[in-house]
């Protein structure tokens, strides 16, 4: 298999890891947090988002989180919006990306919306228009993409049509995320390889959860699919909230470390995200699904026995 030399990947525990967590995070705790991850060698984050607090109150400093940060030099942060308000709030606070999201389950947005995926992302357009006439960049979701807890799986024909419902009102760098949880290695291959194909305009990134366990595998069969974007979550925190189960984001330092023993270059300091992963177990107060922080770096496990000690060891079995 040929992979790609470097990719991306976007640091989503601010906004997807921490929203689903109950304690919640001081504008200090937060943007240590994230000084840590830009000296560790992020470059895309996702500080946080621009919704309503009672909705969402893990995220109700995300504008002050982004007012202390200030602007940065070759890192990208960015935040989740539902509507005109949070581009609104993302010209206030200095936010110059934006990233908007719809359900690709048909039942899930007529139930919340009555609307259609395809109608939902239409209605988006005032949105965009607001957010590049203040110089704000946006770019597209479509959760549950790979399958509902609604639908099943989901027809790949329904998620091109959001794909076009994007690229008509002008967004064409889209996250096909696995908000659910049951995305599995062929599907996300197959799927992957189609969308490039058919949409080679699109910048594409991959969102995946780790709630049966495949994250890191589906991460694997999209880079087979030469994608080179993808969400990670510092410890493997998070999820969705509006699911079932479906929590737990892929770990970050997980990812980095299979990038690294395949010689795949992310830029970021392993060591370092750890120590940010470590943190954030202190912080929200629990264990985290991160297998790195229980079982520590392949690498490290290499190490010179004393002489005889191997051959004890075996003669112990």
């Amino acid at each position: 298999m040929q992979y790609a030399e470097k990719i991306t990947l976007c640091e989503v525990g601010p906004r997807d890891g921490l929203q689903n967590e109950a304690k919640l995070l001081t504008t200090e705790e937060k943007t240590e947090l994230i000084e840590q991850m830009i000296g560790a060698g992020f470059k895309v984050i996702e500080v946080g988002s621009f919704v309503s607090p009672k909705a969402v109150p893990q995220m109700a400093n995300t504008d002050e989180v982004f007012l202390a940060l200030g602007q940065r030099e070759g890192v990208q942060l960015r935040a989740l919006i539902a509507n005109e308000r949070g581009v609104d709030r993302a010209v206030a606070c200095g936010c110059r990306k934006v990233k908007l999201n719809v359900s690709a389950s048909k039942a899930h947005n007529l139930a919340n919306l009555n609307r259609t995926p395809q109608e939902s992302v239409a209605g988006f357009k005032a949105c965009v228009e607001k957010a590049e006439a203040n110089g704000i960049e946006v770019s597209g979701s479509i959760s549950m993409a790979f399958g509902s807890p609604w639908d099943r799986e989901i027809p790949v024909e329904d998620v091109k049509d959001i794909v076009r419902a994007y690229l008509a009102v002008g967004v064409t760098e889209i996250s096909l995320s696995d908000a659910s949880g049951m995305a599995y290695p062929s599907q996300v291959y197959e799927i992957c390889t189609e969308m490039k194909r058919e949409f080679p305009e699109v910048t594409w990134w991959l969102h995946f959860h780790n709630t049966r366990g495949l994250g890191v595998a589906n991460i694997l069969a999209g880079l087979q699919a030469g994608v080179t974007r993808f969400d990670t979550s510092f410890a493997g925190v998070g999820g969705c909230p509006f699911v079932p189960g479906a929590a737990g984001n892929v770990s970050t330092e997980d990812v980095v470390h299979m990038c690294d023993e395949m010689n795949i270059e992310t830029g970021i300091d392993l060591d370092r995200a750890m120590g940010i992963s470590r943190r954030v177990v202190e912080l929200v107060g629990h264990p985290t699904d991160s297998y790195l922080l229980r079982a520590g770096k392949s690498r490290d496990l290499i190490r010179e026995l004393p002489k005889g000690q191997l051959k004890n060891q075996v003669k112990a079995r």
